[in-house]
């Protein structure tokens, strides 16, 4: 490993960035996020890729990176690499384990990073029983499933599933097969549970029917297309089909309603590349899990190369979506040079952003707009005159003047935004628009205000915000 990373011939993004050729539109750089000492097939498949392709390759382990000024740095390292927006992260491995890993995953959205998977989705694949009940709101079917919320709760959650012997019990965290047991009687599955809550008393466990199979198939979603899939044989003298634990594979054509159903479980957990299992039954798929990190090796093994797709998939620019973070309704942005004001984030609103203004005035010489904010006076450039349509109780046209204006929210600075001048004494004296919102990459919580920003204690701030209850704009 060399100054935390793992190879030593990987350029830095800064040189890359400085060579002779620049990088074009379709151009990105991969960081590979993981908890392993020790490279899986995976990483390996995935840095192989890479380097064909001449895609600058990052092989990271989070546990000790972090993010500086736009540089991930990883453990005992002095060196860093730069992050962008062409900068695609993967995550293998359960991040789960530690709210610091999944923490981590939030600043890289933060950076403006597309990861493969969001944290969201991490979060509810990294859960078998979140998994579970996210399928379970669209209708998709899946082996019946009874969480036991606590070592007192087993007699409890057994009358509920309400399912013969056998039974097959999880931990809602484990992966590749680990903590999965098939228990044969109510004595075992006691003392079984006795046992696990003996070893860790905030271990949580779920029972699910068992359902007679002589192997699951594994389905890989990229986007919303599926690009390979397998079946994994059940091991012999067990009950289990991980290709990890050494269970057979070979290729599988699905049905269309194999490939309807597990598609609809893809995108019920919003993954973007997702191995989802499921058992065949003549009645249709039942979905088992849905794997935010799939392993390469045996579904390669049973349907030859995956991985060049997926490496191919983040070099079109469409499919780098940056993850969007949660905002209030209400929200302080700092306009320069005014300074910070409340403002009211609006996705119905597909026109300009809008700023109060009063006693506005046009320089026709100077081609200056002068208007009046708070007491104080504002002096913009005129940019230009648009006419806008006013609905509900205005419902007419009126021409505005539009001025470029730089602001500040949640850290970051966004120059030339576009804003019409109206009088807003009534509502708050910044509306903000659904453009400009992409622009921040963020998405509106109706229910909450100030979630990434504090609201400031001033009777300027107050006045503003007390505008809101007096009307809706």
């Amino acid at each position: 490993m060399i100054d935390g990373f793992k190879n030593p011939n990987v350029k830095s993004f800064t040189t890359f960035f400085e060579e002779k050729n620049a990088p074009k539109d379709d151009d990105y750089n991969m960081v590979i996020l993981h908890i392993l000492e020790d490279d899986s097939p995976t990483v390996k498949r995935l840095e192989e890729e890479c380097k064909k392709k001449n895609i600058t390759f990052f092989n990271c382990l989070v546990d000790g990176a972090y993010v500086e000024e736009g540089i991930l740095y990883a453990r005992k390292s002095e060196k860093g690499f730069e992050l962008t927006d062409n900068t695609v992260v993967m995550v293998l491995g359960d991040l789960q384990k530690k709210n610091a890993y999944l923490n981590f995953l939030s600043e890289l959205e933060r950076v403006g990073c597309t990861l493969v998977n969001s944290r969201r989705t991490i979060e509810v694949c990294s859960d078998k029983y979140r998994t579970y009940l996210n399928l379970k709101n669209a209708d998709i079917e899946q082996p019946k499933t009874v969480l036991i919320p606590n070592k007192d709760a087993a007699e409890d959650a057994l009358e509920k599933l309400g399912s013969k012997f056998p039974i097959i019990l999880k931990t809602t965290t484990g992966s590749k097969g680990v903590g999965v047991i098939f228990i044969e009687s109510e004595r075992s599955y006691n003392a079984t549970v006795q046992l696990l809550y003996k070893i860790d008393d905030d271990v949580e466990l779920l029972i699910q029917e068992y359902i007679k199979t002589d192997g699951d198939i594994r389905v890989l979603v990229l986007g919303k297309t599926i690009i390979a899939s397998m079946k994994r044989h059940v091991i012999d003298g067990d009950f289990r089909s991980n290709y990890s634990q050494g269970g057979k594979v070979s290729k599988y054509n699905l049905s269309d309603l194999e490939k309807e159903k597990v598609l609809l479980a893809a995108k019920k957990v919003n993954g973007k590349y997702v191995g989802v299992d499921f058992i065949p039954t003549k009645n249709g798929p039942r979905i088992i899990e849905v794997n935010h990190s799939p392993g390469s090796q045996g579904i390669e093994e049973a349907t030859g190369p995956v991985i060049d797709k997926v490496v191919d998939y983040w070099s079109d620019p469409k499919h780098r979506v940056h993850t969007p973070e949660e905002c209030g309704f209400l929200e302080v942005i700092n306009v320069h040079p005014f300074g910070s004001i409340i403002s009211k984030f609006d996705s119905g609103n597909s026109s300009l952003p809008v700023i109060h203004g009063e006693k506005i005035q046009y320089d026709d010489k100077n081609k200056i707009v002068h208007w009046i904010l708070f007491g104080k006076k504002m002096s913009r450039p005129l940019d230009h005159i648009m006419k806008v349509n006013l609905g509900g109780l205005r419902d007419y046209s009126e021409k505005r003047y539009v001025v470029k204006l730089d602001i500040d929210f949640a850290g970051k600075t966004y120059k030339d935004v576009s804003f019409t001048i109206d009088d807003r004494k009534s509502r708050t004296r910044i509306l903000l628009n659904r453009d400009l919102m992409v622009r921040m990459n963020v998405m509106v919580n109706p229910q909450r205000k100030y979630v990434l920003t504090n609201k400031i204690e001033s009777d300027r701030m107050k006045d503003n915000e007390s505008t809101i209850s007096k009307s809706k704009g």
